[in-house]
């Protein structure tokens, strides 16, 4: 049984909020009995939990809408456009007036708020000290809990919104209600250093006792070490420029030690020998990743509720009939960069709907969507058949994979070339994805600029629909090259020159319950003549350019369009918060 995070009855004092956020108060109960004992205190931090879900968290809006597009999927495109909501965001014509986003950033400075109570009136806590081993540790670990959460909830902040205001105290004790902007690095150091407080104080997940979806200390080293990697990154600054620190490579270190610690413990966290199970059997069924790769995921109510719930497997992956809004496309350009035995092409793409006699409908190349959360795969107590839109799915923030290959990209930054450590994790990684063919993964490069290549194109493989491709290509400085780059592919393919003019121009298929069964090959031409029992689709169609080319990415432009506009409402509220990027 998984435990669910109290995300709706939050004993938090938010006596006093900053005008500038637009923060609503939680509730009305007195620290002095929020922290007056250890059930109250978790209540607390649990409640700090809830301001990562429902449509303003992971729920939708942060995953989902604001991850794309990329060089691997885009947002929906399609009329209306603009829209001044989703699709404008995905595809880059963002105006401060985007409903879309003042909701989310209040929601994010919310849990800062929550964090900020806890991180305060916990350690004050004469139990902190003077009461029982029982008690003392787990309000040691509350306190790390909340360290953690306040790091996450600045680090979405900074990712999407560059500089940002910031407290690190309950805001009755601020005395500036309309702040400005605080320099990102200075809130990164921070951040940083709060993690390397905060792992001691939280156990490993098997000293943690019954499993649930809280925090243990892998989730935090890998947290700081994700957030190394993009202190020491590149950035967009308010000189309009894509900049990186000077001195990055200390950043690199952090990132390096605090996964080579986690690759230690691997009895806590390994990888799944499964990437189909990781998904279909545990994420898509409610169940805890028995092998810990998850690291960290993002525990959702399961209430059928906007405040506390997830869209996944609603807003995205395949249709049951009309039900569903198939909303990310996966581009063929991406499709096409797996190898054909790669077991990922198949979680991530799913190249079908499902009709209402329960059989799944091939889809066409360019209408393909995303599908590590697909309906199909929903199961406890969810059916493919529910029209409801909120199936309690948990959104994962941090796989073992992903620890793996920061610390191979951190070793090869450090050491200037692959060392047999860092060919190591990476090739971890890239044998699960190939399961029996392992032995067919090639020969992994050594020199510093070929290893880095290759572990972008490691991570676009691996993380595919996880909302981390388009913040990797910033921090590296790509996401400009690669949108370009994506777009010369797209229309090569629609006009069918080298090396897409081999690919098929019609697939076939047939129901083999459960399954679609596919006849011929993804990588060769089409099938002749045409297999007995199966039903054509045109798979390379002249529609990737009206219904891809014509809007993925459309309004792109470096410089700018790496971060978000402020919401037009907040900066109303803050006579100090002023716009930057050229927005």
């Amino acid at each position: 049984m998984k435990i669910r995070y109290i995300i709706l009855l939050c004993t938090i004092c938010l006596a006093a909020c900053k005008q500038y956020l637009e923060v609503p108060p939680v509730s009305s109960f007195d620290p002095a009995i929020t922290f007056s004992n250890v059930v109250n205190a978790r209540m607390a931090v649990l409640g700090t939990y809830g301001a990562l879900t429902g449509d303003q968290g992971y729920g939708i809006r942060i995953n989902m809408y604001y991850a794309y597009d990329s060089d691997e999927m885009m947002g929906q495109g399609g009329t209306p456009f603009p829209d001044n909501e989703r699709r404008d965001i995905a595809h880059y014509n963002l105006t401060p007036n985007n409903s879309q986003l003042a909701q989310p950033f209040s929601q994010l400075y919310n849990g800062i708020e929550r964090a900020n109570l806890c991180i305060y009136y916990i350690p004050k806590m004469a139990l902190y000290t003077s009461g029982t081993e029982a008690e003392k540790n787990e309000l040691k670990r509350l306190h790390g809990e909340a360290l953690t959460l306040r790091a996450q909830f600045y680090f979405e902040l900074i990712r999407n919104w560059g500089d940002v205001p910031a407290h690190f105290q309950p805001a009755i004790f601020e005395t500036d209600q309309y702040p400005g902007k605080t320099d990102r690095d200075s809130i990164y150091d921070h951040i940083l250093n709060d993690l390397a407080v905060a792992a001691p104080l939280v156990p490993w997940r098997t000293a943690a006792g019954p499993r649930d979806e809280r925090i243990t200390q892998g989730a935090v080293r890998a947290l700081r070490a994700k957030i190394a990697l993009f202190r020491g990154g590149y950035s967009l600054r308010r000189s309009k420029q894509m900049e990186r620190p000077a001195a990055y490579k200390p950043f690199y270190e952090i990132a390096r030690t605090e996964c080579n610690e986690i690759m230690q413990h691997r009895g806590d966290h390994s990888l799944n020998t499964s990437y189909l199970a990781l998904f279909r059997d545990n994420l898509c069924a409610h169940k805890l990743d028995p092998t810990g790769e998850i690291i960290w995921e993002v525990a959702m109510a399961g209430a059928n509720s906007a405040t506390g719930d997830s869209k996944m497997g609603y807003y995205n992956g395949p249709r049951y009939g009309t039900t569903g809004n198939a909303a990310l496309t996966i581009l063929p350009t991406y499709f096409y960069t797996f190898d054909s035995i790669d077991t990922r092409r198949d979680v991530t793409c799913a190249p079908y709907d499902i009709n209402t006699a329960l059989n799944k409908t091939g889809r066409t190349l360019q209408t393909m969507v995303d599908g590590k959360f697909r309906r199909d795969w929903i199961t406890n107590p969810v059916v493919v058949t529910s029209a409801a839109q909120y199936f309690g799915l948990n959104w994962p923030l941090i796989r073992f994979s992903d620890v793996l290959l920061m610390y191979a990209e951190a070793d090869n930054e450090l050491n200037n070339g692959a060392s047999a450590t860092a060919i190591a994790a990476f090739e971890e990684v890239r044998k699960r994805a190939y399961g029996a063919n392992a032995a067919l993964i090639g020969t992994t490069p050594t020199s510093y600029t070929d290893f880095f290549n290759a572990i972008v194109k490691e991570r676009l493989l691996e993380f595919g629909g996880e909302g981390i491709r388009k913040y990797d290509l910033i921090r590296w400085n790509l996401l400009d090259a690669k949108i370009t780059a994506t777009k010369a592919a797209l229309t090569a393919m629609s006009n069918r020159t080298a090396p897409y003019n081999t690919y098929p121009q019609t697939m076939y298929f047939r129901n083999n319950s459960p399954d679609l069964v596919w006849a011929g090959s993804f990588y060769k031409p089409t099938v002749t003549p045409a297999p007995a029992g199966h039903t054509g689709v045109a798979w390379f169609g002249t529609a990737i350019n009206t219904t891809i080319i014509r809007y993925y990415a459309i309004e792109f432009k470096t410089g700018k369009s790496e971060l978000l506009p402020i919401a037009q409402s907040v900066l109303d509220a803050n006579p100090n918060l002023k716009q930057d990027y050229g927005y």
